[in-house]
């Protein structure tokens, strides 16, 4: 052999070996914590040319194209084709440009979060499908650019350690329950720390090609509506291998019926090379007899069986809400709800207003259900009891009656107090220390302009707080709202004011 075909032969084996661990695709991810490496592959041209000089670059947003070098970070080292990070991190994140002479290489690197949950990243996996009963490999012992630095390796499937496990490379015939995700994690030393690189595939187990399961189609139970004398077909179809049988299965108890056909069996090819068969069972003229009884269709192989079957039932026993109905139905009681919850907001909301609606329209009169003794005094007489505050408010005039007031409300229960505020008062000490015990809706406060039309908040409550009397439809409004000062004599109000 010759020199220079010597030459040759070595060059290109070095480049088969760089070739194994080079990095080729130009976006690439890598995970936080873990050890990795750009390596740019040599053409057969380059191996040729003279030696160039080589340089590494990272394109940075805030600093633009920066050249790195060992002394760039502990975590990076610099070997001619290769940048190695020990390890890398998320702010490694970005575009890195190898250059040699004249020609230029870029990657685009994104470096993700390392998982808390898990022992592998979901963005590093590799899926792997092999069929049932075939050879299954996780490839550990693949060549790998940290192989000669790797210290030992362990084999996890999903994050569990495999124990029995003692060659990094697992092998066996696949079987269903061998599905899942499979972690070589490999340890390795670099300048006196330990480090750790993982590598996860995906397995996935499917069922031999040549051969399927076969399957019948649709729900393994049927409830079927028909009507006497008429006739009915049950369709069975199935899934199934060449040499599969479907066939129907049928209890006779009281010998053959005569009503009762199967007919030939219908084969398709699917595009996949299986067969897709339907066989369908005539029953003429349907009788009592063929009611309430299982018609069982059934797909056989060499291994599996499948059955289904399908009871005739009258028509008028199939007892079913049909799917729209249902939906209108549900969606009627939804807002039926939503109405009711709406009109009870409303109802606390503008209870003063809706209360004396009721009494202008329905007629409610409660001075007329008073039993009026002339014997009382005038204080029992009353309905209610009307204080109104002011700064001059108290006299020797009015503090009998109002005792006897305060008396009647609170404990004989026989009037209702309405206090209202004429104007703020300060100091309440000289006041009787009953007043405490009133309800605080029955305190009106009057609001100078605010409170002069009939019309406004002040006079509605005052009147949802007195007792309701009929007023006749054509009398105005006008006419209700002084009806405050004009009671008779047997519904007087006792107003203790001092102007």
């Amino acid at each position: 052999m010759h020199c220079g075909q010597l030459l040759l032969t070595l060059l290109v084996f070095m480049f088969i070996s760089t070739s194994e661990t080079c990095t080729l695709r130009p976006h690439i991810t890598a995970v936080e914590g873990e050890p990795f490496y750009l390596k740019y592959c040599l053409s057969s041209s380059e191996h040729e040319n003279e030696p160039a000089t080589i340089k590494w670059y990272k394109s940075n947003e805030s600093h633009g194209l920066v050249e790195l070098s060992s002394s760039s970070s502990p975590r990076i080292a610099l070997h001619d084709y290769v940048l190695e990070f020990w390890p890398v991190q998320l702010d490694d994140s970005g575009s890195y440009f190898f250059q040699m002479g004249n020609d230029t290489h870029e990657w685009r690197l994104n470096v993700i979060r390392r998982s808390k949950h898990s022992c592998f990243a979901e963005k590093q996996v590799i899926s792997i499908t092999v069929e049932v009963k075939q050879a299954l490999q996780i490839p550990c012992d693949e060549h790998s650019y940290y192989k000669k630095l790797v210290n030992r390796t362990l084999l996890y499937k999903n994050c569990e350690k495999i124990e029995k496990n003692k060659n990094p490379s697992f092998r066996k015939n696949a079987e269903l329950n061998d599905r899942g995700y499979y972690t070589c994690m490999f340890f390795l030393y670099h300048n006196g720390k330990l480090f750790n690189v993982t590598n996860t595939f995906n397995i996935t187990i499917v069922g031999d090609h040549s051969n399927i399961i076969p399957v019948l189609l649709g729900p393994k139970l049927n409830h079927v509506g028909v009507e006497l004398g008429k006739d009915v077909q049950l369709n069975c179809s199935a899934l199934l291998n060449e040499k599969d049988l479907i066939y129907w299965n049928i209890q006779k108890e009281n010998g053959e019926n005569p009503n009762v056909h199967e007919e030939k069996e219908i084969r398709i090819k699917t595009a996949e090379g299986k067969w897709h068969a339907s066989k369908i069972l005539r029953i003429e003229n349907i009788d009592e007899i063929n009611l309430n009884f299982l018609y069982n269709c059934t797909v056989a192989s060499e291994d599996d069986i499948d059955t289904k079957s399908f009871i005739l039932l009258k028509k008028a026993e199939l007892v079913d809400i049909p799917g729209h109905v249902f939906t209108r139905g549900i969606i009627i009681a939804v807002l039926i709800l939503g109405v009711a919850v709406c009109l009870m907001i409303v109802a606390v909301i503008y209870r003063v207003d809706l209360a004396l609606f009721y009494r202008h329209f329905m007629g409610r009169d409660e001075t007329l259900t008073a039993v009026v003794d002339e014997i009382h005094s005038l204080i029992e007489q009353s309905r209610r009891l009307i204080i109104v505050l002011s700064k001059s408010y108290m006299s020797n005039e009015v503090r009998y009656e109002l005792e006897s007031g305060l008396h009647e409300a609170l404990v004989e229960r026989k009037i209702k107090i309405i206090l209202i505020e004429f104007t703020p008062i300060g100091d309440f000490t000289f006041l009787p220390q009953s007043l405490k015990l009133l309800k605080s809706h029955r305190v009106l406060k009057w609001k100078a302009d605010k409170s002069l039309s009939y019309k406004s908040r002040f006079w509605k409550n005052l009147l949802y707080l007195m007792p309701a009397k009929t007023v006749k439809p054509w009398r105005d409004e006008s006419e209700v709202f002084p009806m405050l000062s004009q009671s008779r004599s047997s519904e007087r109000l006792n107003v203790i004011k001092n102007s």
